[in-house]
């Protein structure tokens, strides 16, 4: 069968319906505790690339059954009502985790355009395991 749907579609699809913050917007928020920054990478990319100082790590594979209260895998940082900002490398499977979320009822999903990347190209602060 061929691909009908291309993940750019999805992504674009996606990036319509989230609500998308700027780092230095997610940076701000979290320091001044209005948002906790949930880095959905790969745990090999935050030990190759680094991680933001306070972000909760939640991979992408469990993302669901964590949110879900429902689920014996649920964890309670997905039950607040505080705003959860999801970041990945660039912002695409952010986008797309962050759609899901919304799907399933969580109303205080944002997604952080450009994701770490543009996190490290704005200068803010990251730590990186030596």
């Amino acid at each position: 069968m061929p691909v009908t749907k291309t993940v750019k579609m999805l992504v674009a699809e996606a990036k319509q319906q989230a609500n998308s913050i700027s780092p230095a917007d997610a940076h701000d928020r979290q320091q001044a505790g209005d948002a906790i920054l949930i880095d959905i990478r790969d745990i090999r990319e935050l030990q190759r690339d680094g991680r933001i100082e306070g972000a909760f790590h939640a991979p992408r594979g469990m993302l669901e059954f964590w949110a879900d209260p429902d689920s014996p895998y649920h964890k309670e940082i997905f039950a607040t009502e505080g705003e959860l900002v999801l970041f990945c490398a660039s912002s695409w499977r952010s986008a797309l985790a962050a759609k899901t979320l919304q799907d399933m009822g969580l109303s205080n999903i944002r997604d952080m355009d450009g994701g770490f990347t543009a996190w490290k190209t704005a200068s803010l602060p990251f730590t990186k395991d030596d």
